[in-house]
């Protein structure tokens, strides 16, 4: 808020009400429920009641006074005493919980509005007022009312109705008994289906109309614009070593309390919500609810407001909403009329958004899957590579398909395991079959918090995959895939190219070699002489041949043997698996010092060199030295100046 502003005063002006309110219902607990002082006191009693526009509406009988000696059944109308409508906010009613025939004291600073052309006045500002039992009947009865919610009648009115459109249908002027409906969530067994309301199209309308508590009788109609999963609690992610591949342990936990599924809606007024179904769903729905909700038709009901975000603490939500924006067709506009020309290119990109989740027990959202996709949806434009790396724009979201050559988990040791994000080397055909593009090969950063299939998870686990990125969010030079972004390994039918390449590799894949541009984070191939051997750190370990599992133990039955507990056998033939650091000169990099760690699984350039090096006979370092080293596929651990250095590590692309 701007200091000063009309805004903050306003904010200090509520806090202040608001705590003026509390102290005296405290007060009015501590000094025997009623205040003494009755100067200015206006004492009712409720005939009839209503909501209306999230306010509760009383038709009360003005009483002179309320004798302590009489219960409320006694306090008998006077015709003579004046008839009023009293407004009590949504606060206000939740504390009083009023019932027809109740004694309300209504304390200063009320006041009174004499409305034009009606003869009854209007009572508001009733923040301190406090029900009044007048007898130990009365307190027990209360007690047994408390138990349950009074049916309270609910005046739907559109906002429509309140600008008085001139173009407004004849049915939506007139209020009739079915949008006046009742509203009891405690007991809404008592509340017939056939009183639900006509099915809107304003989200703001409805929540005007409902309020921020929930609804029950009414719908809303929107488009569902994109399907997700949110994380509901933290998952895990398995525990990746080096450049070892993914196993058969999913990266997330596929069971289904770990995710819940959401819908990004928009209304016809191109309002959007957020709907988080309570319900959990796997992540693996998520190719199934793609294909068959986004574009659709929906209705809603049975949801409560989560949360009222904004742009300033969603940024990530409406990173996804600009996306989305400016409507692809024109969209009503509250308070004008539908007939004049509706343009859409000025309107301000939405500022707020509400979160709806379902209210307990009950999720209500009706998807007509075979309506026909509506204009208002607008499926992800789907760019290349290359022109995704010519953006200027920060924060932006991008959808394109690559193949992914390789993944790494971060290796930040002060970060939990789940809590880790995910790397993803990946390239196209606009980085490949151009030869003076650089790079050949972009990182795409996977965050903890998006949630990834298991389909996705072990598809990567097993060969390189091409994977459609939707929706993740570029900025700062980097791809990132974040909260509502998805990775699908089916392409949907109605994602759009634009234009852009989106023909298949033909050719083997290229790295980038190693030069003065190369960064921390990258892939990149690389050539040399070895001109140094660290020999404090080479190791070597057998392996099985038929699965590759380095935990091999002596066979049981022959100590002279090694067994395998994953394929349950005797290993005949063991892989000598090793690690060795050499250092290599490279003409690309004539001024540095190239560190390599050979991992894992071992070049057939080096083997002759790592052979001669780790074998049991005598060797001399110098009889290796020199030896010239082909393009090996390398990750760049870090790049620095002083010392000038790269570290790199040998991996084995997917």
């Amino acid at each position: 808020l701007c200091r000063g502003g009309l805004a903050e005063r306003l904010c200090r002006l509520q806090n202040r009400e608001r705590s003026a309110i509390s102290f005296w219902r405290h007060q009015c607990i501590s000094d025997a429920k009623i205040p003494s002082d009755k100067s200015g006191v206006l004492i009712v009693k409720i005939l009839e009641m209503f909501e209306e526009c999230t306010i509760q509406v009383a038709i009360c009988q003005q009483l002179e006074q309320s004798p302590a000696t009489l219960s409320s059944e006694d306090a008998v109308v006077n015709a003579g005493e004046p008839i009023l409508k009293v407004l009590f906010a949504r606060e206000t009613a939740a504390h009083l919980k009023s019932r027809l025939q109740d004694i309300i004291h209504i304390y200063p600073p009320w006041q009174k509005l004499l409305v034009k052309n009606t003869d009854v006045p209007v009572i508001m500002n009733t923040y301190f007022s406090q029900k009044v039992l007048l007898s130990e009947h009365s307190e027990t009865t209360e007690k047994t009312y408390g138990l349950t919610k009074m049916l309270i009648r609910k005046n739907i009115i559109s906002l429509a109705q309140m600008f008085r459109l001139d173009d407004l249908n004849d049915e939506l002027c007139q209020e009739s008994s079915d949008n006046q409906v009742a509203c009891a969530p405690q007991i809404h067994n008592n509340c017939d289906s056939k009183e639900r309301s006509a099915v809107n199209d304003s989200l703001l309308e409805m929540v005007e109309s409902q309020g921020a508590v929930g609804w029950r009788e009414a719908q809303v109609r929107v488009v569902i614009q994109r399907v997700y999963c949110l994380p509901a609690r933290e998952g895990y992610r398995s525990h990746i070593q080096g450049n070892k591949p993914l196993c058969a342990t999913p990266i997330i936990n596929s069971d289904p309390a770990n995710a819940r599924l959401c819908l990004l809606v928009q209304d016809a007024y191109g309002m959007f919500s957020e709907v988080q179904l309570q319900s959990p769903s796997s992540a693996d729905d998520i190719k199934q609810c793609c294909s068959r909700w986004e574009g659709k038709f929906c209705c809603l009901a049975g949801m409560k407001i989560l949360q009222r975000t904004t742009r300033g603490r969603a940024l990530g939500l409406f990173s996804l909403i600009d996306s989305l924006w400016p409507p692809v067709v024109p969209v009503k506009v509250l308070g004008q009329s539908q007939d004049s020309e509706m343009m859409t290119t000025n309107l301000p990109p939405p500022s707020f958004c509400y979160i709806l989740t379902a209210q307990s027990g009950e999720i209500h959202v009706e998807v007509d899957e075979e309506e026909q996709i509506s204009n208002l949806y607008q499926p992800p434009a789907v760019r290349a590579l290359k022109e995704i790396l010519q953006i200027d724009g920060c924060n932006e979201r991008c959808s394109f398909w690559a193949r992914v050559l390789y993944l790494r988990l971060q290796t930040k040791h002060s970060v939990p395991i789940n809590q880790r994000d995910i790397w993803l080397f990946v390239t196209d055909s606009t980085l490949q079959n151009v030869v003076h593009v650089t790079p050949k090969v972009v990182a795409v950063s996977v965050a903890a918090s998006c949630i990834l299939s298991t389909e996705i998870t072990e598809a990567l686990g097993v060969a390189s995959q091409l994977v459609f990125f939707k929706d993740a969010l570029w900025g700062n030079g980097r791809i990132i895939c974040v909260e509502r972004t998805v990775l699908l390994l089916q392409k949907p039918l109605l994602y759009s190219a634009a234009g852009a390449d989106l023909s298949e590799l033909t050719g083997p894949v290229r790295l980038d070699e190693l030069d003065s541009t190369t960064q921390a984070n990258s892939v990149c191939a690389v050539r040399g002489t070895v001109v140094g051997v660290n020999e404090s750190t080479a190791f070597s370990w057998p392996a099985c041949d038929r699965c590759g599992n380095g935990k091999l133990e002596l066979c049981p039955q022959d100590r002279g043997l090694l067994y395998c507990n994953q394929c349950s056998e005797v290993v005949i033939s063991p892989v000598l698996k090793m690690q060795l650091e050499i250092f290599l000169s490279c003409p690309s990099r004539s001024q540095s010092i190239v560190k390599v760690k050979v991992w894992h699984k071992i070049s057939f350039r080096l083997f002759v060199l790592i052979n001669m090096l780790l074998s049991l006979q005598s060797y001399e370092v110098q009889s290796v030295l020199g030896k010239e080293v082909g393009l090996l596929n390398c990750y760049v651990h870090s790049v620095t100046s002083h010392p000038n250095c790269v570290a790199l590590e040998e991996i084995v692309l997917l």
